[in-house]
């Protein structure tokens, strides 16, 4: 596993959104009745985002149909990105991660798919590479038979925060 984007251990996550050419989008406001994230104690619980472009065009199919496995990896990772806006509107600082606990990944597949992990990896790949070993996390991957909007992936996660 990568734990590093560079070979300055210092960066802060910011540098290294930076050094993969991401601009933090604005937080995606909820689709429904609730916030998009709660803190409690040094637990930041993240509701689910989904890959939600910044014009509001989200990446909707089934994985395994008409969406591939390397097309819904970038959906993961841009829902990561997604998540990662959710924290620093929620914290201020990307640098108060203290650790990303755990994700879960939801993808929309076809009752056969059996490729989950891989997909999920494009937020795993993502969290690691802002966050150094920090971004190192417990998972869950799983398919559902659909998901919000038909979207294609859907994740949550809890931060340790300082």
């Amino acid at each position: 596993m990568n734990f590093s984007t560079s070979k300055r251990p210092h960066e802060t996550p910011y540098e290294r959104l930076k050094a993969l050419g991401i601009t933090l989008p604005e937080a995606p406001p909820p689709i429904a009745n609730f916030v998009t994230h709660v803190q409690e104690g040094k637990l930041l619980f993240l509701s689910g985002q989904g890959p939600s472009e910044t014009d509001g065009r989200q990446h909707i199919g089934k994985v395994g149909a008409d969406v591939t496995v390397e097309q819904a990896y970038a959906h993961a990772r841009l829902t990561g990105v997604n998540l990662i806006a959710v924290m620093h509107a929620a914290l201020g600082d990307l640098s108060r991660v203290r650790r990303l606990v755990k994700l879960f990944g939801m993808v929309n597949a076809v009752p056969d798919f059996a490729d989950h992990p891989a997909v999920i990896n494009g937020c795993s790949d993502l969290m690691v590479d802002v966050f150094g070993p920090a971004g190192a996390h417990a998972r869950s991957a799983i398919g559902q038979g659909s998901l919000p909007g038909q979207i294609t992936v859907e994740i949550e996660a809890i931060v340790a925060i300082d």
